[in-house]
């Protein structure tokens, strides 16, 4: 049986249906330059020990920094968050220093406002496709009060619809 060859946008329209949260991940690099993208592709892994996941493009400005990184640390977006899960998504744009931004214990960004924060050390890379799996223990783990910030068919929504503009 052959199978069907399917277009990347054809794949991207399809996946673009699937509701996911929406995160920033943040880290320093070895001189202390923060870096952060935004992720939807990222999940948990195991309770025991703490595992996470999250996925990196290859072609991303902070790559190095991350492939290069002791930990990192994953916020989970408010609904009211938009336009932080907008800035960390393009690339080349000034994301650091924000107001408000805290240094973990381990010297890593730690972004306000977030519904929840898990500061991860870097346990394994894992080359996938056009992506670099990340998986963080995570040794830290904070979480707050709020709506998710959701992303569908291509936008940010919340649970009830649109996300504020």
């Amino acid at each position: 049986m052959l199978a069907e060859t399917i277009t990347a946008e054809r794949f991207r329209t399809s996946l673009a249906r699937w509701a996911s949260g929406v995160t920033v991940v943040t880290t320093v690099d070895a001189q202390g330059r923060s870096h952060g993208f935004t992720a939807s592709s990222f999940t948990s892994v195991s309770l025991e020990p703490p595992l996470v996941l999250v996925c990196l493009d290859l072609r991303a400005n902070c790559f190095d920094a991350f492939t290069g990184a002791e930990g990192f640390v994953v916020h989970v977006l408010g609904r009211d968050q938009q336009d932080l899960a907008g800035l960390f998504a393009r690339k080349g744009a000034e994301k650091f220093p924000r107001p408000g931004t805290t240094w973990s214990r381990r010297g890593l960004p730690l972004l306000p406002g977030a519904l929840a924060r898990l500061e991860c050390r870097t346990e394994r890379q894992v080359p996938a496709g056009d992506h670099l799996v990340l998986f963080g223990e995570v040794e830290h783990a904070e979480a707050g009060e709020g709506e998710p910030l959701l992303y569908y068919r291509k936008g940010f929504h919340g649970i009830a619809g649109q996300a504020p503009a």
